[in-house]
């Protein structure tokens, strides 16, 4: 992907920073564009800090930090770049001006991806008069050290566009999945989600704590899904019958226990329970602090598991 070597990431946010990070190791050259004055030395600072951790990873053998510019306008930062990666806040107003001021900008043949997560594809293509070259590209939080980017076109992108950007992607190290049709949150977000509902339930009606709930994932399934996902591990679950033998030995079993999962909604008070029980269980330690610590572990399994990765 050498004629993509040059990118601009509009918006330095956490994400943002993650991305410059990313494509730094690589071997491009990034142009950055926030309206923030504190933008340049929180990025620099986000690269220096995560230089380490993808040098670890071998994803930093050709990259230089040093490769990144700075700009307040966002048509100078995207002037040239072949791939833009936008983050900036997930406000449908401040993503149309944003289209608004860079369409003319962009060279013809750039690809523009959006980070965004609860926003759908085509209410964003809205603010553009020719969505042809843009795309969903939503990455997971670190984008620098999760793997997993969701990219997804329609059928007013054009053609070649979704390839294109699935090939940068896997050019710097990502793991990418097709979105074929439109839902709110994508799938990742709505796999999370569905999870996280059925935890919180478990904590709201005393089946067990909130330490204990989620240490139920990352010492149980959680382990499991890293390596796999759920249908294949249910169809290794069964022996040599496979997943059909597995759906005839415990679809009553799943049944009941579909028909009794939570349903429920995150108001004040349940959001109370939770931080609280977070605080305990983390004996109120800083959130730098145990991003520090979540992002080590996921290193270390990447690291570990990267040699046996089977795509």
């Amino acid at each position: 992907m050498s004629d993509l070597n040059h990118t601009a990431v509009l918006g330095a946010g956490v994400i943002g920073a993650s991305w410059t990070a990313l494509f730094l190791a690589s071997g491009r050259s990034v142009a950055v564009f926030d309206v923030s004055d504190s933008a340049e030395k929180q990025v620099r600072q986000y690269v220096e800090n995560s230089w380490p951790v993808l040098t670890e990873l071998g994803l930093a053998k050709n990259g230089n930090p040093d490769r990144v510019s700075f700009h307040k306008s966002a048509s100078m930062a995207v002037d040239g770049a072949a791939f833009v990666q936008e983050s900036v806040p997930e406000r449908i107003g401040i993503k149309h001006e944003l289209y608004a001021s860079i369409e003319a900008a962009i060279s013809g043949e750039a690809v523009v991806a959006t980070s965004a997560s609860g926003l759908t594809l085509s209410e964003m293509q809205v603010g553009w008069t020719d969505p042809s070259r843009f795309v969903l590209g939503h990455p997971f939080n670190p984008p620098h050290l999760i793997p997993l980017v969701e990219v997804m076109g329609n059928e007013r992108t054009g053609d070649g566009v979704v390839e294109t950007a699935e090939r940068f992607y896997a050019s710097v190290g990502k793991v990418t999945i097709r979105v074929n049709r439109e839902v709110p949150g994508h799938v990742a977000n709505r796999l999370q989600a569905a999870v996280w509902r059925e935890a919180i339930h478990l904590v709201k009606t005393g089946v067990a704590s909130v330490e204990d709930v989620d240490k139920a994932m990352w010492a149980g399934p959680g382990l499991r899904w890293a390596a796999m996902g759920p249908t294949m591990l249910f169809h290794l679950g069964a022996g040599e019958g496979g997943l059909a033998a597995f759906c005839e030995r415990y679809t009553d079993s799943f049944n009941r226990w579909w028909d009794d999962l939570g349903v429920l909604h995150l108001e004040p008070q349940l959001a109370k329970q939770l931080v609280s029980g977070v605080v305990q269980a983390t004996d109120d330690q800083s959130p730098a602090k145990l991003s520090e610590h979540r992002d080590a572990l996921i290193t270390a399994m990447l690291k570990a598991t990267a040699p046996l990765r089977i795509n």
